[in-house]
């Protein structure tokens, strides 16, 4: 059985503080599953390696068998969070919500378990919906107004005279009685959810409840060693890349970050860790080796130890030994496409757009040869390699069909 201090230390590697560490202790002493609260308003999904620290926290109490409630911030979506905002957030559709609602499972369920006895699916509508103006008024006066704009970023704001609507100004507190609804034995976020999750913590006491223990996890510089992992900054590692893409974008980590990756990332032992951070060190060819053992266990803990060699494989064939890699995915293309329509098919996550863009960097070739025109005609073959970005690489096959199909599963 594991002890409460062996699951406080398997989690000390990637936490920055815990507030209410006794009452967690305490917890998991009585032997009773554990409630985990998991929030998330449903705005765009794109989570990435720094988002997978938390739930891989998370992962290992659902081992443990507590319970991860994964709760949709479907009404406080409607509201906004406005953490990390110098303006209003815009109102999304029921419909873009649904949507991402939908988008935030998938992705989460990478890492998490999804069964029943180890996951609960809630919305936090539940209780706002039907929630009297009374009782809201109630909650409202729990909490004062220098509590609220003891907020930096509501500080920030008043000294550049920017706006603060009065529904951002409570959505500390609403988030806050999310832990109340749900009876939330502890959380576990970023340090910039620090605040309302402690606002939380204020008001499971005020209604008699033994306060949620909150842990704020580890947060990393991003490939390029500046700062945390972001879509919009192209430094970040995608939670729900390929295992082919999770590898090379991996391999682009700045040599000095190998170390602190290594422990935040993976479940190496730290003996290792420190092993791949000390030829890190040594530059050269040591480095590179470091950082494809890096890669190779970020990979392996996402997709498995054979995927991740496969990879390993393949990027030193293609990037050390310039072969092309086998098992490429199939693309029936007709004999009429254009380069356009063949990356459209190839890469249909890509808009029109980034596409023409990927074909004008020269990240586009047919057996070898670059296509820097998407308009022009690409003259397809039976057989022919398409070559659509650093590492994706497609068989063509040739049909009379009037539109080119998507590649087939082994695309990824």
């Amino acid at each position: 059985m594991t002890t409460p201090d062996q699951v406080l230390d398997h989690l000390s590697r990637t936490t920055e503080q815990i507030f209410g560490r006794d009452d967690l202790h305490d917890r998991l002493s009585s032997g009773k599953p554990l409630r985990v609260k998991f929030g998330v308003d449903c705005t765009a999904p794109d989570l990435h390696l720094g988002h997978a620290v938390n739930l891989w926290m998370m992962r290992y109490l659902q081992d443990l068998g507590h319970v991860v409630v994964f709760l949709l911030g479907d009404t406080t979506t409607r509201v906004g969070d406005p953490t990390g905002r110098s303006s209003t957030r815009p109102v999304l559709t029921a419909e873009q919500i649904e949507r991402n609602a939908q988008a935030f499972l998938d992705q989460v369920s990478l890492v998490l378990r999804n069964e029943p006895d180890v996951l609960e699916i809630r919305r936090n509508s539940e209780w706002f919906d039907a929630m009297p103006i009374t009782d809201l008024l109630g909650e409202l006066s729990l909490v004062t107004h220098s509590q609220l704009m003891g907020r930096d970023m509501f500080q920030k704001r008043v000294e550049e005279r920017r706006e603060i609507a009065m529904h951002e100004l409570i959505y500390p507190l609403l988030q806050g009685f999310d832990s109340v609804a749900l009876q939330s034995d502890l959380t576990i976020v970023g340090s910039d959810q620090l605040f309302n999750e402690n606002m939380g913590r204020e008001l499971q006491a005020k209604h008699g409840q033994r306060p949620q223990t909150v842990i704020t996890s580890t947060i990393t510089p991003g490939l390029d060693g500046g700062p945390k992992q972001s879509k919009s900054l192209g430094n970040y590692v995608g939670l729900a890349q390929a295992a082919d893409d999770k590898f090379g974008r991996l391999m682009t980590l700045n040599d000095d970050l190998i170390g602190v990756w290594a422990k935040v990332y993976t479940e190496l032992p730290i003996a290792a860790v420190d092993e791949l951070a000390r030829r890190a060190g040594l530059g050269g060819i040591d480095a590179r080796d470091a950082k494809l053992d890096l890669a190779e266990a970020i990979v392996a803990r996402h997709h498995g130890a054979s995927q991740a060699a496969r990879v390993r494989r393949d990027f030193l064939e293609v990037f050390s030994e310039r072969a092309v890699p086998d098992g490429m995915p199939r693309l029936e293309v007709p004999s009429h496409a254009t380069v356009l329509q063949l990356v459209t098919a190839a890469r249909p996550e890509l808009t029109r757009s980034e596409a023409r863009r990927l074909i004008a960097d020269g990240g586009v070739r047919v057996n070898g040869v670059k296509r820097l025109d998407g308009d022009d005609a690409a003259s397809p073959g039976e057989q022919d390699v398409l070559q659509a970005g650093r590492r994706r690489w497609f068989r063509i096959h040739v049909h009379d069909g009037g539109s080119a199909h998507r590649p087939d599963a082994a695309g990824r």
